[in-house]
């Protein structure tokens, strides 16, 4: 299926029993997918039925966004509620996740519903030092591997490992599962996306990216790894069906950041944290409908939480997407849903003393807006290497031909230092290939006003003085040693501490 109007007079009726009971929870979240990559969003070369199935029969959100373009903070984001800078470690890539953050599937848990999560949760995070009996997500139901096994680093029967989390759900009791696929983040088999029958002429390549048969190829490969997803995801959807659970049942199909690409993930520009969403719940909304509002990762806990009946924790700043599933319209719902905001800090470990790359952004309908809070720092990490590109072919290609007259411009946009302020027009330059700032002061004026604004009264270190407290935090997962500086694994930075 391709791009598509789905018409809200041909949505089915809300089924008054269905929305009497407590609906089940599912998020399915794919790993580095960035928006118009499935079939629904008008993705070329790319066949998402389960995601598709999921935007007919529900709301699919065109302007989706994630909290973070990085994994552990954006999932951090979505599973309290919250602005990542207001969730210190948990903020950063790699680092604790603070027990004293409620997230939603525990909140759930109390309040009678079974479990559980399946591939990747919370994370990278260390959350058993601090204090969490399993992942923030919920306990592990990772037993089944696929056979035979799929070449790649995790190989798990995501739908088995869901069926087997219902087979142990209690007589009654509604659930909350997290279906967290490690597919389409990297490492990919070089050539399946060839092999697998792709054409790569009619491989759509983004405006960031240079057009090249290495570039086709190794985006072909990302499209055949979000095929696996969406192939696991439709085999939960039947389950759901057979078992008469799926139209109890409020279904997110989205990922956690953009494609690990150079250019989108782990940058605030578009491609990097706007990711494609789509969300069904038959017995409770309206399906065949499209929105046009703008929304974070942050309101959907607190949607969750009010469509339990449960009660919503203090501290959360995400605004509930709940109403605009409950309406029968298409569009723009509500236009208090008109910009959505995110940052980032640490990525990998890609400078000397473990230092991040401090950004935030606000996103609306035409602009996006950035604020780099260290320009002297390399955006994509310390040269010659770059750590916060993922390595593969387009980034290999892109560093062996950065001299090129063509790809000279992509690469300084992607691998380059940015100035203090970006200003983008992402209905004409979706790419964010040339920064308006310095062209419309104004606009950029009142974007930032805005931006920081909500920083100041989400209460964000950067902005209050003790924004050196992010470079403090610790990392688990491996350091490099050729990077060297204060930085140890697992401890805090003691030049940062205060």
């Amino acid at each position: 299926m391709r791009r598509r109007a789905f018409a809200a007079g041909l949505a089915p009726a809300i089924l008054c029993g269905q929305a009497s009971r407590r609906p089940n929870i599912l998020v399915a979240m794919a790993d580095d997918l960035s928006y118009p990559h499935t079939s629904a969003m008008g993705g070329s070369e790319v066949n998402t039925p389960a995601f598709d199935r999921v935007a007919e029969g529900g709301v699919l959100f065109r302007n989706a966004f994630a909290a973070s373009p990085g994994c552990a903070p954006s999932r951090a984001a979505l599973l309290t509620g919250r602005h990542t800078w207001t969730l210190e470690e948990a903020g950063t890539h790699a680092s604790l996740f603070p027990r004293k953050f409620a997230v939603y599937p525990e909140l759930l848990g109390k309040a009678g519903y079974h479990v559980g999560l399946t591939g990747k949760g919370a994370g990278p995070c260390n959350y058993k030092d601090a204090g969490w009996p399993h992942n923030p997500a919920g306990a592990s139901y990772d037993t089944v591997k696929e056979t035979p096994p799929r070449p790649g680093m995790h190989a798990l029967d995501y739908a088995a490992n869901f069926g087997r989390f219902l087979d142990k759900r209690p007589k009654g009791a509604p659930f909350c599962f997290w279906f967290g696929c490690h597919e389409p983040h990297r490492v990919y088999k070089k050539g399946i996306g060839a092999a697998s029958g792709k054409r790569l002429d009619r491989i759509v390549v983004p405006p960031f990216l240079p057009d090249t048969i290495e570039v086709r190829s190794d985006l072909a490969d990302y499209l055949t790894e979000i095929e696996h997803f969406d192939l696991h995801l439709g085999r939960m959807l039947d389950l759901l069906s057979r078992t008469g659970e799926l139209d109890n049942t409020i279904v997110v199909a989205t990922g956690d950041n953009g494609m690990s690409f150079p250019g989108a993930k782990a940058t605030m520009k578009d491609f990097g944290w706007h990711v494609p969403m789509a969300v069904m719940a038959k017995g409770h909304f309206r399906g065949g409908r499209v929105s046009d509002d703008l929304v974070s990762f942050t309101g959907l806990a607190p949607a969750f939480l009010e469509a339990a009946g449960a009660p919503r924790p203090a501290g959360q700043t995400g605004r509930s997407v709940l109403p605009l599933l409950r309406s029968a319209r298409s569009g723009v719902i509500d236009g208090g849903f008109n910009a959505v905001y995110a940052g980032r800090e640490r990525h990998s470990h890609s400078r000397r003393d473990n230092l991040g790359y401090p950004a935030r952004a606000i996103r609306t309908r035409e602009y996006l807006y950035i604020r780099n809070f260290q320009p002297s720092r390399w955006m994509a990490g310390d040269p010659p290497s770059f750590h916060d590109i993922d390595d593969g072919p387009t980034k290999q290609w892109m560093m062996a031909h950065r001299d090129a007259s063509a790809v000279k411009p992509l690469f300084d946009a992607a691998f380059g230092k940015m100035p203090a302020e970006e200003l983008y027009n992402v209905r004409l330059d979706p790419g964010c290939l040339r920064s308006l700032a310095g062209e419309q002061p104004r606009v950029a004026g009142e974007l930032s006003a805005r931006l920081m604004g909500e920083l100041r009264r989400t209460g964000d270190p950067r902005v209050t003085g003790r924004g050196d407290v992010w470079e403090s935090y610790p990392r688990f997962s491996p350091m490099r040693p050729e990077l060297g500086g204060f930085a140890e694994q697992g401890k805090y930075n003691p030049a940062f501490q205060k």
